[in-house]
């Protein structure tokens, strides 16, 4: 019996025709669900024998995990696993073989059971994105601590915090996949193309942000002038906010270690050298040469630079700075307006009022340097992004 005309069909799943394979890291809607899955595992593992062993692991500068809030992390990573075995499966589902003639009312039926479905995959991955991807928030830090020679704080809150960074990306990576998939576009380069997703890709050429976006990730990155001029000036042995550079100097002279001391005996604080590796990175991902390594990277000059080298830190920077800054500026404007009380003086400042200033300065620095990343990140993924051959044709 011949089907009707108006009878909807389902394609089924396109085979390789002509053409290799891409690289394995270029198939990544393939293997991120089960590689988070994986992770899943691993992670409430580690969070079960954490709590169970009472192991101390920081939450807060002052506070640790208890046992019960480690618990509800590992029920949460079990759940992220099923979740990302489901989203695996929907997609797959969708770009596969259903087969063909499915009469028009069962095709409908289908599709509006699994409705329900797709709106509880979609909202839980929406929700344990950040649930997980908080962790990142601390990662900045921690990579200024290390690279300044001071060592670390916390090995388990170096982990926990490791794990959170991976589970958010991997879960990352699993939503966006799967968002595509749900709008019938290829999962990897998402265009809405016949033919298979796991080919060669074709590259856009270089190019350079548009001027709306560089005036604006450099006038962001402009709130870094006042923290950098008051830790200039106090190494160099000046007052400040009411702070004197004798003070600060002997204060860092007794805390800092390493690499710390080292830039600190020359004036250059380990904070704002960090910060302008930060606005070198923002500098590469506005002008071409962040997509073509320039005539004065031996070995590498005119090479195309592989897309995620600039664009994970800058996701990860960025995004953790730019929290964390805008935390520090409501803190600190709550707090010059009396609505929550006013802090007090620590260490080397006398008066509260500097040490507002202070946290204000840090919240302009901080979120500053991290709003301008994530700018100049979005416009780089976009100039950068890869499509399939495909697509491309």
């Amino acid at each position: 019996m011949t089907a009707p005309s108006n009878t909807p069909v389902i394609r089924r799943a396109w085979r390789r025709t002509e053409g290799p394979r891409a690289p394995w890291g270029r198939r990544w809607p393939d293997w991120a669900p089960r590689a988070a899955q994986v992770w899943a595992g691993l992670y409430a593992v580690v969070l079960v024998g954490w709590a169970a062993t009472g192991t101390a692991v920081p939450l807060t500068p002052h506070t640790y995990q208890p046992a019960a809030f480690q618990l509800t992390q590992a029920a949460l990573a079990v759940l992220a696993a099923g979740v990302c075995a489901a989203a695996d499966r929907a997609r797959r589902a969708r770009s596969g073989s259903a087969g063909s003639g499915t009469p028009k009312g069962r095709a409908a039926s289908a599709v509006n059971g699994t409705r329900k479905g797709r709106i509880a995959v979609g909202v839980s991955l929406a929700l344990l994105v950040p649930a997980f991807g908080w962790g990142a928030i601390g990662l900045p830090m921690h990579f200024v601590t290390l690279a300044s020679g001071s060592g670390v704080e916390s090995a388990t809150g170096l982990v926990h915090l490791l794990l959170n960074t991976c589970g958010g990306g991997l879960l990352a990576m699993v939503a966006l996949a799967y968002r595509r998939g749900l709008r019938g576009r290829c999962a990897r380069c998402g265009q809405g193309h016949e033919g298979p997703g796991d080919g060669p890709l074709a590259h856009p050429p270089a190019s350079t942000a548009s001027a709306r976006t560089r005036v604006t990730a450099y006038a962001l990155v402009c709130g870094l002038l006042p923290w950098t001029v008051v830790k200039t000036v106090w190494l160099l042995g000046g007052d400040a906010i009411g702070v004197s550079g004798e003070a600060w100097q002997d204060d860092v002279e007794a805390e800092a270690t390493g690499a710390s001391r080292a830039l600190a005996s020359v004036g250059v604080d380990v904070t704002v050298l960090a910060a302008l590796l930060g606005v070198f990175l923002l500098a590469g991902l506005m002008h071409r040469w962040g997509q073509v390594f320039p005539r004065w990277t031996p070995l590498l000059a005119g090479r195309r630079v592989p897309r995620l080298l600039p664009l994970i830190p800058a996701w990860l920077t960025g995004g953790a700075l730019s929290v964390y800054g805008a935390g520090l500026l409501v803190y600190a404007l709550l707090s010059a307006l009396g609505v929550v009380p006013g802090l007090d003086p620590v260490g080397v400042f006398t008066t509260t009022g500097g040490m507002t200033w202070m946290v204000a300065f840090g919240g302009f620095s901080f979120g500053g340097l991290g709003t301008g990343l994530l700018v100049a990140s979005r416009s780089y993924a976009a100039r950068s992004r890869p499509v399939c051959v495909a697509a491309h044709r």
